[in-house]
């Protein structure tokens, strides 16, 4: 029942996505808070992120083809919207890792820390999680051909070549993790909480408002910073 409840939210978040990007209006910022929706929801592990982000990489890549298939003079167009949308899904990706930091840095903040094996376990998510990025890209790419294809494909190596912001901040939060892992701090409490739970919870209150200057601690305006898939050479 679980895997069938998240299929179909994956399956809703790729048709919000798909017309997201096929009306065009604000088309990055609309993914990323979509997407931070979606990932909220409940505890994260790279399994579950990794099916959400194949399902706005396909929602996007079939709202672009949606416009690509009224005439060919719209192909610019619909390279902005992708692009656009790679950004969000980028910028909501780079707002996890940096709620993963802000858990484990509050954590120590109150003397406690998330077991070793949860770290470990986060640890080696976070990665992986800019290689699952973009070969997410380069599947969705390879699962189809004409201009959508291609397009993706671009920002794919595009990416490769420049990082992505996502990137920058998975190296930022590792070396929090890095000092917390080697503290071992003897003053240091268990929380008893899931590390992945609890970055959930945290992003859901700052997707509401309720964590107040979290936009500025995560950075999400990087996505259109050069570490950008989407930014042009």
């Amino acid at each position: 029942m679980a895997t069938q409840k998240k299929d179909e939210q994956n399956g809703a978040l790729e048709s919000r996505v798909r017309q997201v990007v096929a009306q065009g209006t604000d088309v990055q910022a609309a993914v990323r808070q979509l997407t931070l929706d979606a990932m909220s929801n409940h505890a994260l592990s790279l399994e579950s992120i990794g099916g959400i982000m194949h399902a706005v990489v396909q929602g996007t890549r079939e709202g672009v083809q949606e416009e690509l298939d009224k005439t060919k003079t719209q192909a610019s167009v619909a390279q902005a919207r992708m692009k656009e949308a790679v950004s969000g899904l980028d910028a909501a990706l780079t707002q996890f890792a940096a709620a993963t930091k802000l858990a484990v840095e509050e954590a120590a903040g109150r003397a406690q820390k998330f077991s070793s094996q949860d770290m470990a376990r986060t640890r080696a998510d976070l990665e992986s999680l800019e290689a699952l990025f973009l070969e997410t890209m380069k599947t969705s790419a390879a699962a189809t051909r004409g201009l959508a294809s291609d397009m993706l494909a671009d920002m794919v190596s595009h990416a490769r070549r420049t990082g992505t912001a996502v990137g920058e901040q998975i190296k930022t939060t590792l070396e929090t993790f890095t000092r917390q892992m080697t503290a071992a701090s003897k003053a240091q409490m268990e929380t008893g909480m899931q590390l992945a739970q609890t970055t959930a919870d945290m992003m859901r209150k700052a997707t509401v408002g309720m964590l107040t200057g979290m936009a500025d601690r995560v950075k999400h305006g990087a996505a259109s910073s050069k570490a950008s898939p989407g930014k042009d050479d």
